[in-house]
């Protein structure tokens, strides 16, 4: 499903009821949303929704513009509010110099008490800053506000302002605007913001996207922003769909079952199905995202099971619907060789020409052969991780029981994958201060092969 992070419902008396909006946003594909508080009265009426449509989650919070008229008691009664299931965070809370509604002390000192209400409940920020990013940072240093979590909501910050959001584990949100023609800074941003890190919402009754601006805004409309940010990011639709409703779900612990909860086998990327045939690794590269996290473009890969040949088949399905198959998990396919290549045999019977194996170069190591011709007959792409200039760099960044035999032993295995293989690319995981200039003289000079660079932040 679809998720407006952020939409105020019944926010204009003269646009359409919830229950219109709802509907619609419903037949959209769009099948949970956050509606969010701007003041007492709203909050409590955005609570009051989320009661009666199971669809509808809560946040309460005094917005910027709003806090000139708020008083203590306005503060126990977010307090109270909070405390209902379906409240999900605190919000919007922030600054807005650009119109300055209220004045400035008062903005600063009501986020200030609404980052503490927001670390009493425990509950994550939905943050507005309007030309005040300076102030807001501050703000959230000094109070401690970056361990509550949170989201800068309808962000069109740069990119710089955004990179510090993300390294204190808030995410960033993209409204309708991002789908406007001259947002081409806001489009950088989205281009490069990591698939962990980023919701979408409306805003609505307000910011309304190509190809209804100008008109009123509603929660069916989050699909435009979904399909421009799928057009920037070279990403498919459904994987802007999966990605981002697993932020949201995660960032507020929305109470809801996604269809990729469960751990996957087979998992589709644009037109490419990856098989996670195992976990079982022989590295601990220690920049591998699933020591923290599972996930993949949205896809949950944590196996409870090494998953026999019969289940891999039957997730596959008809395999000709797929530009190519991958062998790539959380996991080192070779270590399970036999059924590696007794699936490859049956995609390449049934006419499947892209069959590529990720690998991290280590099958002859493993298994105490050369297996590369055995792969030959049915793998005809490789991409072997090489991830260091050198053998001493290699064991500490990817450690293993191999120790310092490991590197040389990947190099061995890509001059035996080009002898057979049609296909062979070198890769390597961008991490801060490694030297990928000497990776790539390595892969290109040395071995004969193309290179291409993983960015860190989008590792899996």
């Amino acid at each position: 499903m679809f998720i407006d992070s952020h939409a105020h419902l019944e926010l204009d008396p003269a646009g359409p009821e919830a229950a219109v909006q709802l509907e619609q946003a419903q037949k959209a594909g769009v099948g949970c949303l956050l509606s969010v508080g701007t003041d007492v009265a709203i909050s409590r009426q955005m609570v009051r929704l989320a009661e009666k449509y199971p669809s509808v989650f809560a946040t309460v919070g005094i917005h910027p513009h709003e806090v000139a008229q708020a008083t203590e008691a306005d503060l126990a009664t977010l307090q109270e509010l909070s405390q209902h299931e379906r409240v999900m965070a605190i919000g919007e809370v922030g600054l807005d110099y650009h119109y300055e509604h209220s004045p400035r002390e008062t903005q600063l000192d009501w986020f200030r008490k609404q980052i503490r209400l927001a670390q009493t409940v425990k509950l994550p920020l939905v943050i507005h800053c309007r030309d005040a990013f300076e102030d807001c940072f501050q703000i959230l240093d000094e109070e401690g506000g970056w361990k509550c979590g949170g989201v800068f909501h309808c962000y069109t910050g740069n990119l710089a302002t955004a990179q510090k959001i993300m390294r204190k584990g808030f995410y960033v949100s993209f409204s309708g605007i991002l789908t406007f023609r001259k947002a081409t800074e806001l489009h950088e941003v989205a281009r490069q913001v990591p698939r962990d890190r980023y919701l979408i919402e409306t805003d609505s009754p307000y910011l309304a996207p190509e190809p209804y601006r100008g008109k009123k805004n509603e929660p069916a409309h989050v699909i435009e922003v979904a399909k421009k940010l799928a057009e920037l990011k070279g990403l498919e639709l459904e994987d802007i769909e999966r990605i981002t409703a697993r932020n949201t779900k995660e960032l507020f612990g929305l109470p809801i079952d996604l269809p990729d909860d469960q751990a996957k086998i087979a998992y589709r990327i644009r037109n490419s199905l990856y098989l996670n045939i195992t976990n079982q690794c022989t590295l601990a590269c220690t920049f591998c995202p699933k020591f923290d996290d599972w996930m993949v473009k949205g896809h949950y890969l944590k196996l409870d099971h090494e998953p026999s040949e019969s289940e891999i088949l039957e997730v596959i399905g008809d395999p000709t619907r797929y530009e190519e198959v991958v062998f790539c998990g959380f996991g080192e396919s070779t270590l399970r060789l036999d059924l590696l290549l007794s699936i490859a045999k049956k995609l390449k019977d049934k006419g499947i020409k892209k069959i590529r194996l990720d690998t991290e170069g280590l099958g002859n190591l493993i298994h105490g052969r050369n297996i590369v011709p055995e792969l030959a007959g049915g793998i005809n792409s490789i991409s072997v991780s090489l991830n260091a200039p050198d053998a001493k760099a290699y064991a500490k960044l990817c450690p293993s029981r191999f120790g310092e035999a490991a590197y040389p032993a990947v190099k061995e295995f890509i001059h035996e994958a080009k002898r057979h293989i049609p296909n062979v690319t070198v890769s390597a995981v961008g991490v801060p201060n490694l030297d990928i200039k000497a990776c790539r003289q390595i892969a290109e000079k040395e071995l004969g092969v193309p290179f291409r660079l993983r960015p860190y932040n989008e590792v899996g």
